[in-house]
C-alpha cells in the first residue's frame, strides 16, 4: 500500500484539503495556471482527471509533459498566466498557487488574475495561495505601491484583507471558504483564497 507522500505526492495542504472536501473531484477540469513542475497535478494526472496548465518556465513544463507522456504536448504549454492561449470557461477548477505575489504592479497582477479567471467556467472553483501581509506587519518593510521587503529576504508584490474581499466583490464570486492565512515563522504570510464563479 503506497504512502500517503507517494500517492499525493507534494500537493499544497491547502488544494488537499479541497480535494477531500470533494470541491475538486474525478470529472472536473483542472486548470494548473503557474504549474511549475507538476507539484500540485502530479496525484490528479495519475488518478486520470483531466488536467491542462501553462508556466512561461520552458524546463518546467518539460517536466510536467514527462509526468503525463500519454497527453498531447500542448496540453501544458510555455505561456505568460496573463496571455496565455486556453480558451474562456474552459475548466471547473483553476489552480493558481504561489504566483500572483510575482506580479510586477497592480495592473500585471489583474492581468494575471483576469487571465485565469476567464478560464474558469460559471459554477467553478477558484483556488489560489498568495503571499500577502495578513497577520506578517512585524515580517514586511513597504517599499512602494504594494511592494513589500519580506522577512525572508525577497521584495514581493502583497495583498491584504480588504483587497482579496474588494477583488471577491468585483468578480461577482462568492467565497467557498473565508480568507485563510498561514503565518510561518520569522518568514513570510501565505494567504489561501477560494472562490466559487456565480
Amino acid at each position: 500500500m503506497p504512502t500517503p507522500q507517494e500517492q499525493f505526492g507534494d500537493i499544497d495542504i491547502y488544494l488537499f484539503d479541497q480535494l477531500l472536501r470533494g470541491n475538486v473531484a474525478k470529472g472536473m477540469t483542472v486548470f494548473d495556471a503557474g504549474c511549475g513542475t507538476g507539484r500540485n497535478i502530479a496525484y490528479l494526472l495519475r488518478e486520470g482527471y483531466e488536467v491542462f496548465g501553462i508556466d512561461p518556465d520552458p524546463q518546467a513544463v518539460d517536466a510536467v509533459r514527462r509526468l503525463a507522456p500519454h497527453l498531447p504536448a500542448d496540453t501544458f504549454r510555455v505561456e505568460a498566466v496573463e496571455a496565455h492561449s486556453f480558451p474562456d470557461r474552459s475548466a471547473d477548477v483553476v489552480i493558481i498557487n504561489t504566483v500572483l505575489h510575482f506580479a510586477r504592479d497592480d495592473a500585471h497582477f489583474h492581468a494575471m488574475l483576469h487571465g485565469c479567471w476567464r478560464t474558469l467556467r460559471p459554477g467553478g472553483l477558484f483556488f489560489c495561495r498568495l503571499a500577502s501581509t495578513i497577520g506578517a506587519e512585524r515580517l514586511v518593510r513597504h517599499l512602494h505601491d504594494r511592494w513589500y521587503a519580506m522577512a525572508d529576504g525577497t521584495d514581493r508584490y502583497l495583498v491584504d484583507e480588504a483587497m482579496l474581499m474588494q477583488l471577491t466583490k468585483d468578480l461577482g464570486a462568492e467565497l467557498v471558504d473565508p480568507i485563510k492565512t498561514t503565518v510561518v515563522q520569522g518568514q513570510r504570510s501565505m494567504t489561501t483564497w477560494v472562490l466559487r464563479k456565480r
